[in-house]
């Protein structure tokens, strides 16, 4: 572990390496964000200035803060992903998702939606709190719903602009034959991104004594054995994503300087995967649409999750 002035020294050497920065760009590159994208590459300083270049020049083009919901409603009408209105002990944000309900053939229209999503939760996250929670849903899922194609581009867009921003993927009563899908998909995936990544089925003891400890029953969705029965209504949905859509352009528009910007840095930065040693911070989403990978794996033959103290370990 690297000390608080070592860790600082290696941020202001990222900065001068990227060289100066304005406006959005300089928001963006607070302290927390540079030191995640260092600890995706290992506390390499090289490595994790080359990310973050490529991530800033990703989000001029994309402009990922700009998507509003009337943008990707149409995406979000099935209830693929949404953030949930519960975080879980930790503090982290909570996205759902539901690979079953995929109700688009346009990977952009996927990407977008998913980036749209991962922007609001991280968003939402609390200043003590850089990551968030995937609870995937399999219920209804199928060979139809498998894409390659949007589990690369998922991947990629994680990896390469995510860092340190996932905490935990709980696959929750992944069929068997997605067992061969997800061994297929291993090599875009970083080792440490299987440590993310953890199998939970409702008939295993262990997955709902994990469950407990992670989150508050009477909040958590029956889906997941929790004993909350509402339901997805995306029309209120639909309410809280444009009240947030309100909020974002007046953090993009402070005057901030890269040094005082807190830890809240709404940004696609990220899902974090860690690096190993080269630091290729790979992530997996399983971007609304098919299933969603992303960090860590567990043996799907366990039946369970992996424990909590295992998360703590890996690059948070």
């Amino acid at each position: 572990m690297l000390t608080s002035p070592e860790q600082k020294a290696l941020i202001n050497e990222v900065r001068r390496l990227i060289g100066p920065q304005s406006g959005k760009a300089s928001i963006f590159c607070s302290d927390a964000s540079i030191s995640r994208y260092l600890r995706a590459r290992n506390w390499n300083v090289k490595k994790a200035a080359k990310m973050l270049k490529l991530t800033l020049k990703w989000r001029q083009e994309y402009k990922p803060e700009e998507i509003r919901w009337e943008d990707v409603a149409h995406e979000a009408e099935t209830g693929k992903i949404y953030r949930s209105n519960y975080i879980d002990k930790h503090g982290r944000t909570v996205l759902v998702m539901r690979p079953s309900r995929q109700n688009s053939k346009s990977t952009k229209g996927q990407i977008k939606y998913l980036v749209y999503c991962m922007e609001n939760a991280v968003f939402n996250l609390p200043p003590e709190q850089e990551q968030m929670v995937w609870l995937i849903d399999f219920q209804g899922f199928n060979m139809s719903h498998i894409s390659i194609k949007v589990t690369r581009e998922t991947a990629h867009v994680l990896q390469e602009h995510y860092p340190e921003r996932l905490g935990l993927a709980i696959l929750y009563n992944a069929p068997k034959f997605f067992e061969p899908f997800f061994t297929m998909v291993k090599p875009i995936l970083e080792p440490k991104t299987y440590n993310k990544v953890k199998f939970a089925y409702s008939d295993d003891q262990n997955t709902k004594k994990i469950m407990e400890d992670l989150f508050d029953f009477d909040q958590l969705e029956s889906a997941f054995g929790g004993n909350d029965d509402t339901g997805f209504d995306i029309n209120k949905y639909a309410d809280r994503m444009k009240e947030d859509d309100k909020k974002i352009p007046a953090f993009w528009t402070r005057e901030n300087s890269p040094s005082s910007v807190p830890n809240h840095v709404p940004s696609l930065d990220s899902t974090r995967l860690d690096s190993n040693t080269d630091g290729s911070d790979n992530e997996k989403l399983d971007s609304s649409p098919d299933l969603v990978v992303d960090t860590g794996i567990i043996n799907p033959d366990h039946k369970s999750l992996v424990n909590e103290g295992e998360r703590n370990t890996s690059a948070d």
